[in-house]
């Protein structure tokens, strides 16, 4: 995956001393009663804003926040982004009332080379999500060059994702390399042999990434609710578990084509199960075959993990999106938090590339306390899961060499 990075732009635009980054940031952060309660994606955006105020560029700060679809919404402003962005970069932020027009011109005419102005959402524009040719030039014309620094939003083709850069010179971000580096080493050109770990409740939402690994990975371990539909698939009577039984068919024809790709598919083989899923229930280890009507799996067993484990001590790269069990309650985390800790270990040993993403994921990987061991965690829940569906991100294309 080649793509430009802001190391081109100095041979590409000479000094960036004074001169204009748009840059793309992902500021849709969590807020409560105007304030910020995680400053995560705020921090994820330093290393490329400091970047550029080493090298003298002026930095307007592009961002979306909620979905005011084209409005101008009050509670929906950046404005209480400032704060907190001032705290994490020791500097000054200013903050334009808009994100185009005479107001921002006014704020960048009047800012130090080195300085910061966060630009107000650029979804008070219809224009954003439409992707409109005149509102993506209106962006263009306040900068002198374009650095995209949001991944999580590089799947939707919006103005200020892929529009406007085709207008002025294109580049990633810190945040986004990082990103575009460590999927290309998870399914781009990993180390083989590969394991894929997928996981989560329905079948119904991973098919095209289902469809998408087979024909990529040596191995696949398929978790969650959505293994029961394949165990369904198989003829198992899986009780009164979760299962999409109208898609037996595809799980089938899922299978198949594993086969025939050469990729080993990891269903369990083991599982455990309780009448209600509730913290402290009495759960119980079944045999695939023991398996009562009034049951309901809720986790993979302890051969079904041990297994897995194997699996990951034979692959050099591990790919993972979704848990393998009901991780929000004890004790159905248990096959969740015990194959982590131990892709978590490898990783560590230097024996394991291990890449992670998607909500779900992220979420299971803090609960195990793994999140920092790993190679890479991923927070870009969309753009991560159509990037393993094979399918090309917009705001990742426009920046392709």
């Amino acid at each position: 995956m080649t793509f430009r990075t802001l190391d081109d732009a100095p041979k590409d635009l000479g000094d960036l001393a004074g001169k204009t980054a748009l840059v793309r940031v992902d500021f849709n952060v969590p807020m409560e009663d105007g304030r910020v309660t995680d400053d995560t994606r705020l921090r994820v955006a330093l290393p490329t804003i400091n970047k550029l105020r080493d090298a003298g560029a002026k930095v307007a700060l592009l961002a979306h926040f909620d979905r005011p679809k084209g409005e101008r919404v009050p509670s929906m402003s950046l404005k209480p982004v400032v704060e907190p962005l001032e705290t994490l970069l020791g500097a000054p932020v200013r903050f334009a009332e808009d994100c185009v027009g005479d107001e921002a011109k006014a704020v960048l005419a009047d800012l130090d080379p080195g300085g910061v102005v966060l630009l107000e959402n650029v979804r008070f524009h219809k224009g954003e999500e439409k992707n409109d040719p005149a509102f993506a030039q209106q962006l263009a014309d306040l900068g002198d060059l374009y650095v995209n620094d949001a991944f999580s939003a590089a799947h939707r083709a919006h103005a200020s994702t892929e529009g406007v850069a085709h207008l002025i010179p294109a580049y990633a971000g810190e945040s986004m390399r990082r990103e575009l580096d460590a999927l290309d080493a998870a399914l781009g050109n990993p180390q083989k042999p590969v394991l894929g770990i997928v996981g989560g409740s329905k079948v119904s939402t991973k098919l095209d990434l289902l469809q998408n690994l087979v024909d990529k990975l040596d191995r696949l371990a398929i978790g969650g609710g959505m293994a029961n539909t394949f165990l369904h698939a198989q003829g198992v009577d899986i009780g009164g578990s979760l299962c999409e039984k109208d898609l037996a068919d595809t799980a089938r024809a899922i299978m198949e084509e594993a086969r025939a790709k050469g990729c080993e598919l990891l269903l369990p083989v083991d599982v455990v199960v309780a009448q209600e899923i509730k913290p402290g229930v009495e759960a119980g280890v079944r045999a695939l075959d023991r398996i009562a009507p009034e049951d309901k799996i809720l986790d993979a067993g302890p051969e079904t993990t041990a297994r897995l484990k194997r699996a990951m001590d034979l692959s050099k790269t591990l790919i993972w999106n979704g848990p393998l069990g009901v991780f929000e309650v004890p004790p159905f985390d248990t096959a969740t938090v015990e194959a982590a800790r131990h892709a978590a270990e490898l990783t560590k040993a230097g024996k394991l590339v291990a890449v992670a993403g998607g909500g779900d994921t992220v979420a299971a990987l803090n609960h195990a306390g793994v999140s920092d061991d790993m190679t890479f965690v991923s927070t870009a829940g969309g753009a991560f899961l159509e990037w393993m569906e094979g399918k090309p991100l917009p705001g990742v294309e426009a920046l392709k060499r």
